[in-house]
């Protein structure tokens, strides 16, 4: 008999619709840490206008998390990700 051993992963993203388009959520086994839902940095307070947007911030999120860095979004990453403003 066979086994197949997968490492779930602890930290998870999610997105969630707003009012006005999107926002995420970071999990942390299966508990929510971070709930954003308006783009970080900028002066407009809106959410994202796509979930493909929303989603490639909160993996850029979880990869700073996993690095142990500073989970802060700034305007140059938003850029850099081609996130529409």
């Amino acid at each position: 008999m066979l086994t197949a051993c997968s490492k779930k992963e602890k930290l998870q993203a999610q997105s969630i619709k707003t009012a006005s388009g999107w926002g995420y959520t970071i999990l942390y086994d299966n508990k929510i840490v971070i709930r954003q839902t308006i783009i970080p940095v900028i002066s407009d307070t809106k959410s994202f206008n796509s979930e493909g947007d929303a989603l490639k911030v909160a993996d850029l999120v979880i990869k700073k998390l996993k690095h142990n860095t500073s989970p802060s979004v700034t305007k140059n990453d938003l850029i850099l990700l081609k996130i529409k403003l």
